[in-house]
């Protein structure tokens, strides 16, 4: 199976990989969450080459208009109104002991994980078979069934995700008590500011 691969399909399966990998680790690893965000449309635009490399095209549609179009949209929107962009000034006061050794616990959960699925089968960037029910398209099978059979609990999806978005915007508009290192560090700020216009 190996030896049917051509060439353009090999670098193109490489380069989409290497930058799905990279878009992924930026999103974990980059402390802007507005950088994240772009990392994650890094990383569904590098997905999305891969369904064409495969023959999925619905599927590629559908993970730019919907992934990367419609989601991180509303990521940003949402870490744009909440105002998370902006740097925190309080300092954590107490750090949970566990959570190193919790993490490292897991970390090598992962990469047993990983070495285990690493005998099994691979994706070769060949490109799959897309066949046909009855005379009739996957995509039109696929459009019939999410609009029809099934448009109940895909509207109910949206709703839910609508609320949840309504849920978090309400929780981090309550107004919190200010504890006395707060005001102070809110003080110095304005007296930076006050400084720095004059």
């Amino acid at each position: 199976m190996i030896a049917t691969i051509t060439t353009p399909d090999l670098v193109t399966f490489i380069a989409a990989a290497l930058a799905a990998l990279v878009g992924a680790i930026g999103v974990v690893t980059l402390r802007h969450p507005i950088h994240a965000a772009l990392m994650l449309v890094m990383t569904f635009f590098a997905i999305a080459v891969l369904f064409v490399e495969q023959g999925a095209q619905f599927l590629a549609a559908v993970q730019v208009i919907v992934y990367a179009g419609a989601i991180v949209v509303l990521f940003l929107f949402v870490i744009m109104l909440l105002g998370v962009d902006k740097r925190d000034a309080i300092v954590p006061k107490d750090t949970v002991s566990w959570q190193l050794p919790l993490g490292l616990l897991v970390a090598v959960a992962i990469l047993i994980e990983l070495s285990v699925l690493t005998k099994g089968v691979w994706a070769t960037g060949t490109h799959s078979v897309t066949s046909s029910i009855n005379g009739v398209s996957n995509i039109a099978v696929l459009a019939r069934a999410v609009f029809s059979t099934y448009l109940l609990p895909f509207e109910a999806t949206s709703v839910l995700l609508i609320i949840a978005v309504l849920g978090a915007v309400v929780l981090a508009r309550i107004p919190r008590a200010s504890t006395e290192e707060e005001i102070a560090l809110e003080k110095e700020s304005d007296v930076k500011e006050e400084v720095e216009q004059k």
